[in-house]
């Protein structure tokens, strides 16, 4: 065939998909919330800065409001932005959006088991199941507080041995939160020198390095929802975010209390108050530490740990605001929105535990503070998780000092990748005992 020809016959056929492309997004945008107009193929993806994926989101409401629709790829993703449309989705129509949304990279992995990527009765039975067992196994009991206290003394000698030389905490931390979840799922714990745990929590890092980069992207018989696949890869859902979620907020606690001294002189007054130098704390403490438990509150609100949650997607056709999302709709919430609203927290970008404390210094809950989701999907482990921060840190505030390398102007505390998770940057300090 003529050369030419073939050129021609090409550039038709390339502009026939361009074009049936164009209409299989325009006919639906008609019921969907607004939003700007896609591109063939590719969708949105050139509206959106991938190294300000929040900052985007926010300015694309200012122009289409706290709903709208946006075109990762050929098929529609709508945004849901702000406290008051979270809230609405999440909250009062839980049942609704209770879906979880696919990622490509995790459908090739868990292939829709476990407890976070399974949808419909199985995720809710899978669910039940897992609290249940998690429940009869300690979680939520004074046995589990225990086991806490013990694995922060384990911390605490492991920080002694760097004898007060600078040092980065990470997998000494990743070692603490990880022996948690296995001494619940596994009934044991680790040495903080075992190789094969160090280089499993290793692998766990890396990966999560990976998908948190901007680029990241079968049905079940109700027979076998208890299988074993199914359960060991619940097993790893748990492992993963019980050591991954605490482990990255501790680091970056102990970076903002390095670049807010006057925060940490703070924190170290109230544990000398209460607790003094010699009794372990306990959760019992925390009512009687207001300004603790605000800094802790505080860093979450302020790390944005996982900005837009995992995706949500709709269970079946869903009025909502006047527009019709239909099911299987993928669904981002903003955490990021709720949790940096300045309405709710004055100058939502400056690090400050004022915003969970009233006029009086007691501690001041606010509904906005999202950090673990909320609704039918939020995190099975919060209690677990608050549970460990406050005894880690107190722990760890209680028998040292901690001292930076550089002046705390200095600091950076600007994440290093910032796709599904927030990854604090690389740092080093000084833990000087006591």
């Amino acid at each position: 065939m003529d050369p030419v020809m073939v050129l021609v016959l090409l550039v038709l056929s390339l502009s026939c998909l361009l074009l049936l492309s164009l209409w299989k997004q325009s006919s639906g945008r008609g019921k969907l919330p607004p939003g700007p107009t896609p591109l063939p193929i590719i969708g949105n993806f050139l509206q959106i800065d991938v190294k300000d994926i929040q900052q985007s989101l926010t300015n694309l409401s200012k122009v289409y409001g706290p709903v709208f629709t946006l075109y990762l790829g050929m098929k529609p993703t709508v945004v849901l932005h702000g406290y008051e449309a979270v809230k609405e989705a999440l909250i009062d129509r839980g049942e609704e959006f209770s879906g979880r949304g696919r990622i490509p990279v995790f459908d090739k992995i868990f292939n829709g088991l476990g407890i976070i990527f399974s949808n419909g009765n199985i995720w809710k039975d899978i669910r039940r199941f897992s609290l249940i067992t998690l429940r009869n196994l300690g979680m939520g009991k004074r046995s589990i507080e225990d086991r806490v206290q013990e694995e922060a003394q384990c911390l605490v000698e492991e920080l002694r041995k760097t004898k007060g030389l600078p040092c980065d905490p990470t997998f000494i931390l990743y070692c603490a939160s990880s022996n948690i979840i296995c001494s619940i799922v596994f009934q044991n714990r680790f040495d903080y020198k075992d190789r094969d745990f160090l280089n499993l929590l290793e692998k766990l890092n890396e990966n999560t390095k990976i998908l948190s980069s901007p680029w990241m992207q079968e049905n079940c018989n109700q027979l076998s929802n208890y299988t074993l696949e199914h359960l060991t890869t619940t097993v790893g859902n748990l492992f993963v975010a019980g050591t991954e979620t605490t482990t990255s907020t501790l680091r970056y606690a102990l970076l903002l209390l390095l670049k807010h001294p006057h925060v940490k002189d703070k924190v170290q007054e109230e544990i000398d108050r209460v607790m003094g130098r010699h009794r372990r704390p306990c959760m019992q403490d925390r009512s009687h530490m207001p300004y603790t438990d605000a800094m802790i509150h505080e860093v979450q609100r302020f790390i944005d740990l996982i900005p837009n949650s995992l995706p949500h997607k709709v269970t079946c056709d869903v009025k909502f605001r006047n527009y019709l999302i239909p099911k299987g709709t993928t669904v981002i919430t903003s955490l990021s929105s709720v949790l940096h609203d300045n309405k709710e927290f004055p100058n939502p970008e400056t690090f400050d535990p004022g915003h969970f404390l009233d006029e009086e210094g007691n501690f001041k809950k606010s509904n906005y503070f999202m950090p673990f989701s909320t609704g039918k999907r939020i995190c099975a482990g919060e209690g677990l998780a608050r549970m460990e921060l406050f005894l880690f840190l107190t722990t760890i505030l209680q028998n040292f000092k901690l001292k930076p390398l550089v002046n705390p102007k200095d600091i950076d505390t600007t994440p290093v990748l910032n796709g599904l998770a927030s990854v604090p940057p690389v740092f080093q300090l000084c833990f000087i005992p006591i």
